[in-house]
């Protein structure tokens, strides 16, 4: 399922590694939510973006971002991401399903190696206006694939008056 740019984001609301819960329904952000989506805890991959991810969390907030990071994760895993990747700051949620994946329009790996959950999600990253329209849709089908989070830290701002792209 793809979803597109200026169409309203599917439902998505998970438990939070640290205690909670978050909705994206209940988010209140000034200008938008940024939801980046991450391989699980066997990904060293997403463990360096998400470090990076951390170091712009103060830029990010400030231009009004709302920042959370999802996996399908169950709990253990996620805390143990939380505690030994140094995201104590990040909001890390957890236990997305595959069907709240396939909704959001992510590509779904099998395992190949040990530590790896039976199925988890590749890389996305979506910006999600107050009003639950989606903005930014970026999906990936490997671990490698990621948008700079610097240029998008750069560009929340602009997520103000420039419109959705890719919506044609």
């Amino acid at each position: 399922m793809r979803v597109m740019p200026g169409t309203q984001a599917p439902e998505l609301a998970l438990p939070l590694a640290g205690g909670g819960s978050w909705s994206l329904a209940e988010d209140a952000p000034e200008v938008l939510t940024m939801i980046v989506v991450y391989r699980g805890y066997h990904c060293p991959i997403c463990k360096g973006y998400l470090g990076k991810l951390v170091g712009l969390l103060d830029r990010f907030e400030a231009d009004g971002a709302s920042v959370i990071a999802v996996s399908m994760d169950p709990q253990d895993r996620a805390e143990a991401a939380k505690a030994d990747w140094g995201l104590e700051r990040l909001r890390i949620g957890y236990g997305m399903s595959e069907a709240v994946a396939r909704s959001w329009g992510l590509y779904l790996s099998s395992a190949i190696r040990d530590g790896e959950l039976a199925l988890f999600p590749e890389p996305g990253l979506f910006w999600v206006k107050p009003d639950g329209t989606l903005y930014l849709v970026d999906v990936g089908s490997m671990p490698f694939a990621r948008p700079d989070l610097e240029l998008l830290a750069a560009r929340v701002q602009r997520a103000r008056e420039y419109p959705p792209r890719g919506t044609a």
